[in-house]
């Protein structure tokens, strides 16, 4: 698979991991749909392991997902930017701790986002309480999976070099 191949792919994940924060959008079908064309561009073991991997942690973020509350951020007043801040404090996160750093990025972007908005912490503070209850989470879950996704696929593309 060539460069220009593999950008185009990239770029599938990448607006698949915006989606995830926009509500009606499939994000994590069109991360796992860039998987699938990167497998089937260039199949070997390794392709094939991250797809059936991707496929793997996307059913079970489903199960997760059906165990947590239905989104509703809009009636807690999370906007646009609050998912914003949110999704670049999680993929911050995830790069600069990886893995583990995406939940704190997750809720620190939420916070930041909040603070700008509302001037005071404690109006910050309940307000992110108030978005991770009515469906941050169930978010952060999605992106979480689909971040995970995209770390496994880059670190394959490396490794094959």
């Amino acid at each position: 698979m060539g460069a220009w191949e593999l950008t185009l792919v990239g770029v599938v994940m990448l607006l698949g991991l915006c989606g995830v924060l926009v509500p009606g959008v499939p994000g994590s079908w069109l991360v796992w749909a860039g998987v699938l064309w990167w497998a089937l561009q260039d199949p070997h073991g390794l392709a094939w392991g991250v797809l059936v991997g991707a496929t793997l942690v996307l059913l079970l973020s489903r199960a997760v997902r059906w165990q947590l509350p239905p989104r509703r951020l809009r009636e807690s007043g999370a906007g646009h930017r609050t998912a914003a801040y949110a999704g670049a404090g999680a993929l911050l996160g995830f790069c600069l701790l990886p893995v583990l750093g995406a939940a704190p990025g997750f809720v620190g972007g939420m916070y930041l986002a909040e603070r700008l908005r509302l001037g005071g912490h404690g109006e910050a503070v309940t307000a992110v309480r108030t978005a991770l209850r009515a469906g941050g989470w169930n978010v952060f879950v999605e992106l979480y999976a689909c971040l995970l996704i995209v770390g496994a696929w880059v670190g394959a593309v490396l490794a094959r070099g």
